[in-house]
């Protein structure tokens, strides 16, 4: 079953906050969920992921992957104090 939505949440956690990305797809398998961090892992060039947690670390941020397999991916990034600010608006 291929993903027919996406969904992106901002939750603030005392001082820290999480940008919270999920599908509704199929979901990551338990026993590969490290792994798709890595990098070469996947069926094409196994860049996309592993740049992403590379890029994102750079500034203090970390990603992991936490959805439910059958039932979507969950991606969540947690943002420490200082690396974000709410809006005026």
């Amino acid at each position: 079953m291929k993903a027919t939505t996406i969904t992106i949440e901002f939750i603030e956690e005392e001082k820290s906050g999480k940008v919270i990305v999920e599908d509704d797809g199929i979901g990551i398998p338990a026993n590969i969920k490290e792994q798709i961090f890595e990098r070469g892992f996947g069926s094409h060039t196994g860049f996309g992921l592993f740049l992403i947690r590379e890029i994102i670390s750079i500034t203090g941020l970390s990603i992991v992957e936490n959805g439910i397999e059958g039932k979507g991916a969950r991606f969540e990034i947690s943002l420490p104090p200082g690396t974000w600010r709410r809006g005026s608006g």
